[in-house]
């Protein structure tokens, strides 16, 4: 009677033992949570990575359809063109890629000229304002100045030549096509058609986070020879040594008396 009653007991052990204590409930569901979040963390590093990626692609691409022009022409294209004659840096660009589709491109939204990590703010699409471009070409320079791009001014009676291939005079150093933002300072612009070390008067919906949050406080830029590099924000607008500003001019000399006070 003794060892059935011991019996009993063990298989009443057994029986209580099959389902989980509330403690250990808690415990796995928060391993699951964790184990979770650690997958989320994971694929949106890897979503991060994979439009960083494409977004070096393009710009590289942009670079050596530049090569490729500059080889031909022996001059670079002008920022932004007037007439079929002297069409600005996008066309030519596109022309060199697809024949046949430079007019009628649309640099905003079509494949290479799309960063994937681009945020268009709202308030650009409630005022409807056609021209947030994800890339632009190095037109300015410093402060207007030294930059590869010229306009073509037909009211002009000045006549407004390209530069030359030979008036770059460190293509490794020089930056030619990258993010489309532009400053001098804590303040950048985003979703412009060229870029350059000019001072930004003031935010822009919100383009400083954005250019920040774009690809992580950096910048992806194609330099003269066609090689990329992603410098951070601070060193393009913000570094003031001549490593930094040397890249934005075409003589490859830092004109540091031309940045804005």
């Amino acid at each position: 009677m003794k060892f059935n009653l011991c019996k009993c007991s063990i298989n009443k052990r057994r029986a209580n033992r099959d389902a989980f204590t509330l403690i250990e409930l808690l415990v796995v569901i928060a391993i699951v949570a964790i184990l979770a979040a650690l997958l989320m963390t994971a694929i949106s590093q890897s979503k991060a990575i994979a439009k960083r990626t494409q977004c070096v692609k393009n710009v590289h691409q942009l670079g050596l359809a530049l090569q490729e022009f500059v080889t031909e022409n022996n001059v670079y294209p002008y920022g932004q063109g007037q007439t079929e004659q002297d069409p600005g840096w996008m066309q030519v660009l596109e022309e060199q890629m697809q024949p046949g589709y430079g007019k009628n491109a649309m640099f905003e939204t079509n494949g290479v000229w799309l960063c994937p990590n681009l945020n268009m703010p709202k308030e650009w699409k409630v005022l409807k304002v056609q021209g947030f471009c994800s890339y632009g070409y190095n037109v300015w320079g410093i402060d207007g100045q030294f930059g590869l791009g010229r306009f073509v001014n037909n009211n002009s009676k000045k006549i407004i030549r390209a530069n030359n291939e030979s008036s770059v005079v460190n293509p490794s150093e020089m930056m030619a096509i990258g993010d489309g933002f532009v400053g001098n300072g804590p303040i950048i612009l985003d979703g412009q058609w060229f870029i350059g070390r000019i001072p930004a008067q003031e935010e822009l919906f919100g383009s400083t986070a954005r250019a920040n949050a774009r690809h992580q406080g950096k910048a992806n830029m194609v330099f003269c020879d066609g090689h990329v590099e992603t410098p951070t924000l601070k060193f393009l607008f913000e570094d003031t040594s001549d490593a930094s500003l040397v890249r934005w001019a075409r003589d490859h000399q830092p004109h540091r008396g031309l940045l804005p006070p």
